[in-house]
């Protein structure tokens, strides 16, 4: 990420960006919860990609560099929050879990007049303690750092219905799978199958945001059926992939 823009404060308001659009990358030196309540929102850094639609917000930490990509027509809400105050205690970028109410106090906020108001103050306070009861979500696509990790990640970015074993993949990136089991555990901490099925996941809401059909996109992200996509991604989200459609 190179011309990487400093931003002192980090804004809250409400931000519309059409498909395909980007912010580039930058950092704050506060805190910030992003919010898509429309569209599909990805937020890189150089440790990887968090991906969160209408269900999920992104908590990003003071200081942390970051570039945002918006999938469908994106309605994004921004709400800073000083460095000094870190409801949940994290450190890195962390996918969290909407529920009504949460979302309608974001919604509220980032609307509201930005001035210092009881009700506002109030409105504030309550909003960070449903933040502290929002639970985590692993929807994190780290990065990997060996060149035969990157090798092989590339592939998979380039056609997740790559169904190809480790073995398989390891020879045209010439390390055995051995050698890859032990640097997806080192490296991305997680599994080859694990590491897979999240670049799916991630994969399936950008299709899905795009307004591609549930069948096509099990296809082209590498399940054999719709109904076993369903399930994927019905026990990763909560949801059946309609509702992000």
């Amino acid at each position: 990420m190179s011309e990487i823009r400093h931003v002192s404060v980090a804004p809250t308001r409400t931000q519309r960006l059409a498909h395909g659009a980007a912010i580039d990358a930058h950092r704050h030196d506060d805190h910030q919860i992003v919010y898509a309540a429309r569209g599909v929102l990805a937020i890189t850094t150089d440790a990887g990609s968090w991906v969160a639609a209408a269900t999920r917000a992104i908590w990003v930490p003071a200081g942390t560099t970051h570039a945002h990509q918006a999938h469908g027509e994106l309605e994004l809400h921004l709400v800073g929050l000083p460095a000094t105050n870190n409801p949940l205690g994290l450190d890195e970028p962390t996918v969290l879990s909407v529920g009504p109410l949460l979302r309608e106090l974001i919604l509220a906020y980032t609307r509201a007049p930005h001035d210092d108001s009881p009700e506002r103050t109030r409105l504030r306070a309550v909003l960070l303690d449903q933040l502290r009861a929002s639970p985590q979500q692993p929807v994190h696509l780290p990065a990997p750092t060996d060149p035969r990790l990157r090798e092989l990640c590339a592939i998979l970015h380039a056609d997740p219905a790559d169904n190809r074993t480790l073995a398989a993949l390891g020879r045209q990136v010439g390390a055995s799978d051995r050698t890859l089991t032990r640097l997806f555990r080192r490296d991305l901490g997680m599994s080859f199958s694990q590491w897979r099925t999240q670049l799916r996941l991630y994969r399936a809401l950008v299709l899905l945001a795009e307004g591609t059909p549930v069948t096509a996109v099990a296809h082209a992200c590498g399940w054999s059926s719709a109904s076993a996509f369903i399930d994927v991604f019905r026990r990763a989200f909560g949801h059946t992939p309609g509702t992000y459609r």
